[in-house]
């Protein structure tokens, strides 16, 4: 059965960075686009970022703009998500998710926390 794993979240003071990393099989990513979602209790889920199978093709909710980075390295099974000045409205459980261009999301890790404090 096919897991991803989410690590890297944590505490940080408002101002702050956080790299996130999403783990899977090389051969779960490679044909995939994956994307990272955050939650707030009582929210929806909202969507942070995507990145296509290409490799090339990147894309960031107004929100994450200038301020994170997707980025992808299929050999190793991995997406990272590189967030940076941070905010408080930055605190959410993130979790990254496997898909397919007009499909949807399908797979989706258990997701991390990430808490901004003030």
């Amino acid at each position: 059965q096919v897991q991803l794993v989410e690590s890297g979240g944590g505490l940080v003071q408002a101002g702050g960075s956080l790299r996130l990393s999403c783990a899977a099989s090389a051969r779960t990513f490679s044909t995939y686009n994956v994307a990272w979602f955050r939650q707030v209790p009582g929210k929806e889920r909202e969507f942070v970022a995507a990145t296509y199978r290409n490799g090339i093709s990147t894309f960031y909710a107004d929100f994450a703009k200038g301020r994170f980075t997707i980025s992808r390295d299929n050999a190793k099974g991995t997406v990272n998500l590189q967030m940076n000045s941070l905010t408080p409205e930055d605190t959410a459980v993130y979790y990254c998710a496997r898909g397919r261009t007009g499909v949807g999301y399908d797979v989706w890790g258990q997701g991390t926390q990430v808490t901004v404090s003030s």
